[in-house]
């Protein structure tokens, strides 16, 4: 066999560039968004999300929500928790004190703040509780992308960042904000909140490929603040996984 019929046979047998490619796809780990299922006052829907194989479940500490939680109410919501469900208590302008008393008496793992604490004040706050946190960033009409990779500098020390919609007041208000905003730079670091609902969590998937997703008022009862839906939690899940699948 000559050198040129030797050099075809060897060509023949490498793989072009789309066999390599679908190779590489087949092999590589599909990607999976992490769910994050918050709000949660009752045992039962706990124990649901569970079930649904949600990531971490959302406890509010902030008084003035109505899906706020007292220490008391946490302790037992937590009571049967499984190992590797994270447990992420929310927070809105709180003293060391509440941050400490909630803290060391729930187990939480991860903290949120969601008021107007500063970097400075997250860290310190999270250094009384010995957690790592997560900073809300409130994404408005006038946000420009610039703004929020800013913001990200600034928050540098969190382990993420939580992008929820701007209302009036604290806290997610079930709307939905342009998610072009975000940098495709901030994905990895994202969670993305702010009106989803099984409906359109696909889309925003597609569109932002964030770390994970949050979830409060869409999956509640119909005008019922606090009042989870067992079944819209269960939608929400399957249309989250769905997404990761596509």
């Amino acid at each position: 066999m000559d050198r040129a019929t030797g050099n075809m046979k060897a060509s023949a047998n490498l793989p072009n560039d789309a066999d390599a490619a679908a190779a590489a796809k087949q092999h590589s780990v599909p990607h999976r968004t992490r769910i994050k299922l918050c709000g949660l006052s009752k045992p039962e829907d706990v124990a649901h999300a569970i079930d649904l194989g949600a990531d971490a479940i959302g406890l509010v500490f902030y008084p003035p929500s109505p899906r706020s939680v007292s220490v008391a109410q946490a302790v037992e919501l937590v009571h049967d928790v499984p190992p590797f469900v994270s447990l992420v208590g929310l927070f809105v302008n709180a003293t060391p004190d509440w941050v400490r008393e909630v803290a060391s008496n729930v187990g939480l793992t991860l903290l949120q703040f969601h008021g107007d604490e500063t970097a400075e004040q997250c860290e310190s706050l999270a250094g009384v509780a010995g957690l790592p946190w997560l900073r809300a960033l409130r994404v408005a009409a006038d946000t420009q992308p610039a703004d929020l990779v800013e913001s990200a500098l600034k928050y540098s020390a969190a382990s993420g960042l939580l992008f929820d919609t701007h209302v009036e007041g604290y806290g997610g208000g079930g709307k939905v904000f342009d998610w072009s905003l975000i940098p495709a730079e901030l994905a990895r670091r994202a969670v993305l909140s702010g009106g989803l609902n099984a409906q359109n969590v696909s889309d925003a998937i597609h569109r932002v490929r964030p770390y994970a997703v949050d979830v409060s008022s869409g999956i509640e009862v119909a005008g019922a603040k606090g009042v989870k839906d067992h079944a819209r939690m269960a939608a929400f899940v399957r249309a989250v996984r769905a997404a990761d699948a596509e």
